[in-house]
């Protein structure tokens, strides 16, 4: 962990932390986070990759961590991450690189992939499957109304502002790292929110430490969770303009057969009806059969082997 370095890079009017090792290796992966995640969700991944040769960088995302906040968080998308990631491959003077996306941060790695091609070596994506931006893919209507997603989109403006603020950020990451490493979708009753689905006395996941559990909470005491509520979940309905898209670059997906996201309506048929394929024809899936959501933490020996194979087989 002390080799990694930690800069800040002005990308498109925000400075944007990044962590960055062996930043002379030829080849670049970079390495996009989900929530309640930040750059430090890929510290294993990032040793192994620059282990193998390879540049490996992991950022907060704007609004997320150390980065800063844009002005108006509320008309965030996507978009703006795969602009802010395409600048900075700009600022870092990579031509071409690994993209490499975790649950929320497949979507802008799918997106990227999809708008700017000829960036992108490969991508490998964990936890969440293609689906196209925008559209009905996301089937929240059929689910319970407890339904986490729907719980902190902005159907009731200020109610998850008001579940996450009667706590502390520790204690908001530490309810939503052992609530989601679970194989059930956190749904909550009519008359409860979400955080109150955590039982106290549950510990954190054994591959969960209290030390990195500090790690993100220091991050998120100094960005909040305003931009974390609006990229992702209240932005999940633009479209970008993009009805058919093609990923024409090698992709793998990894899924823990124990992630909670195989109960969400269409996965199965998405991933394994083939469904996917019909937008990412090159297309490796690889099933980890303890994996949970937080596979490439759970599991960091496994999936790192799985990343650097990838890699390895599409850089030559």
């Amino acid at each position: 962990m002390e080799k990694i370095q930690h800069s800040h890079v002005e990308v498109r009017g925000l400075k944007l932390h990044v962590a960055q090792i062996n930043v002379t290796g030829e080849k670049a992966v970079m390495f996009l986070h989900g929530f309640p995640e930040i750059w430090y969700t890929w510290r294993h991944q990032m040793i192994a990759a620059a282990n193998a040769g390879y540049r490996a960088i992991s950022i907060d995302f704007r609004g997320y961590g150390l980065s800063e906040q844009p002005a108006e968080p509320e008309n965030a998308t996507f978009k703006d991450l795969v602009d802010d990631v395409i600048s900075l491959l700009d600022s870092l003077g990579i031509n071409k690189a690994f993209i490499v996306g975790k649950d929320f941060g497949a979507m802008p790695t799918y997106l990227l992939a999809a708008i700017h091609p000829q960036r992108v070596t490969g991508i490998i994506t964990l936890g969440v499957p293609f689906m196209v931006p925008g559209t009905s893919e996301f089937k929240n209507h059929l689910l319970p109304e407890g339904f986490y997603v729907s719980r902190w989109q902005v159907y009731e403006p200020g109610r998850a502002e008001a579940d996450f603020g009667r706590f502390d950020v520790k204690t908001v990451i530490r309810n939503i790292y052992t609530l989601f490493s679970g194989s059930e979708v956190p749904v909550a009753a009519k008359d409860q929110e979400i955080m109150d689905l955590y039982d106290p006395s549950t510990p954190l996941p054994p591959w969960f430490s209290e030390e990195d559990l500090s790690v993100y909470a220091s991050l998120y005491e100094k960005s909040g969770f305003r931009f974390a509520l609006q990229v992702p979940y209240r932005c999940l309905s633009y479209g970008y303009g993009i009805t058919d898209p093609k990923i024409k670059a090698p992709s793998l997906l990894i899924m823990g057969e124990k992630d909670y996201v195989w109960k969400f309506p269409g996965i199965e048929d998405c991933v394994r009806g083939g469904a996917m394929k019909q937008h990412v024809p090159d297309l490796e899936i690889t099933f980890v059969t303890e994996g949970n959501h937080f596979v490439h933490e759970q599991l960091p020996q496994q999936v790192n082997h799985l990343i650097i194979t990838f890699l390895d087989k599409h850089s030559a």
